[in-house]
């Protein structure tokens, strides 16, 4: 354990890591809302079922992939000050695989980014006309190069019974191949590199027992990184959500890091928050830009690797629960309006529906959705300390 002294040491350099991200992200804001602008990286006016909600509209043109800041400013601090640099040549490794992952997810949704504004819309054939079309049309090759491809189609109509609605960026079943190279290299590198003995151990909560799944650690984390992921990204619709609750949330791991003496995983999340900090300024109503895929696709797979360095995955059911709301309520609506034939919520994500139903204005969604990842991320540490120590 620390001593005193130790303790009030670590909580210096987290401070020290924390104000140099708020610092460094808030001085390249500035070129970075620059260049969104000159390259015309904003927001249309493209039709979707939000643009019914009163004010939505003025969204449009404002700078998206405002999430750069906070995955310059992660990455680029971490690289020159994490601890890890100067530890073991395997806490450098794992360092920078953390970083990899967290870059390649940042790719992903730039590039999604991009295409959303830049690239065609693509259509999507209907399952039902592939079908048809192997028992009917005139060219026999054609006929056997639709046959071998079904499976693709099945894999993408699968996503659309989900809720995607294919546009101009990266479909569904596009992010979903990139995200599954994602999770499997964090579960791959967690159990062939990790130096704990029993790599495919965690905690559950509630139960009090650990749970050694060994190499299912793998698929276990390649699920969590796709619905983690994904759930920041649903969340990424009002000015200040996702961020506000992602704060709480790697707030939540930080005190977890803290408690198992893992400073290279807190020196990174200290860099988060103090990130997240800027984003959050330049974000509140009217925000000057939004996070965009960049930003929620990158940090939704960071806060899910966090929790796997840590070896408390199930602590996210807890900590990041509002997420897993959310999630939960597109999912729904998506069977509920492709199978049932009707809409479960008057709008999802849920905080729409909440925006809907309630008559809340958006302001008042977020303030109270991000008091309620707060509640939730301080009732996880409750549950942590009061059975897992």
């Amino acid at each position: 354990m620390y001593s005193a002294i130790d303790f009030n040491f670590l909580l210096r350099d987290l401070l020290n890591a924390a104000m140099l991200s708020l610092v460094f992200s808030f001085l390249i804001a500035f070129p970075i809302i620059h260049l969104l602008y000159k390259f015309n990286i904003t927001r249309r006016m493209d039709y979707d079922f939000t643009t019914l909600i009163e004010k939505r509209n003025l969204k449009v043109g404002v700078p998206i992939m405002g999430g750069l800041i906070v995955v310059i400013s992660v990455v680029v601090l971490n690289l020159f000050f994490n601890p890890a640099r100067d530890n073991s040549e395997k806490a450098y490794e794992s360092l920078l695989l953390i970083l990899g992952i967290f870059v390649l997810s940042a790719l992903l949704g730039g590039f999604d980014d991009v295409l959303n504004i830049y690239g065609k819309e693509r259509k999507q054939r209907a399952l039902s006309l592939t079908l048809r079309l192997i028992k009917v049309h005139k060219s026999k090759l054609t006929r056997i190069k639709l046959l071998i491809t079904l499976p693709w189609e099945v894999y993408k109509r699968f996503f659309y019974i989900l809720g995607s609605n294919p546009g101009r960026g990266i479909h569904a079943h596009e992010k979903i191949i990139v995200q599954s190279i994602v999770g499997i290299a964090l579960g791959s590198g967690i159990y062939f590199y990790s130096s704990r003995p029993n790599p495919g151990e965690f905690w559950i909560p509630f139960f009090d027992f650990n749970l050694d799944i060994g190499f299912l650690i793998i698929p276990f984390a390649w699920l969590t990184v796709l619905l983690m992921t994904n759930a920041v990204n649903l969340a990424d619709g009002m000015d200040g959500l996702a961020a506000g609750e992602l704060f709480p949330s790697f707030f939540g791991f930080l005190v977890l890091a803290i408690a198992k003496q893992d400073f290279r995983i807190a020196f990174l999340i200290a860099t988060v928050l103090g990130a997240l900090l800027t984003y959050l300024y330049f974000n509140a109503p009217p925000a000057r830009f939004q996070m965009g895929d960049v930003g929620s696709l990158s940090l939704g797979t960071l806060l899910a690797t966090v929790a796997f360095i840590l070896a408390e995955p199930m602590m996210l059911l807890i900590i990041s629960f509002p997420f897993a709301l959310t999630l939960l309520s597109s999912l729904i609506q998506g069977v509920g309006r492709r199978i049932i034939g009707r809409r479960i919520f008057r709008m999802a994500p849920i905080h729409y529906h909440l925006q809907l139903t309630r008559k809340w204005s958006e302001e008042k969604v977020v303030f109270r959705l991000i008091l309620f990842s707060m509640a939730c991320s301080l009732f996880g540490l409750w549950v942590y300390f009061n059975q897992a120590l």
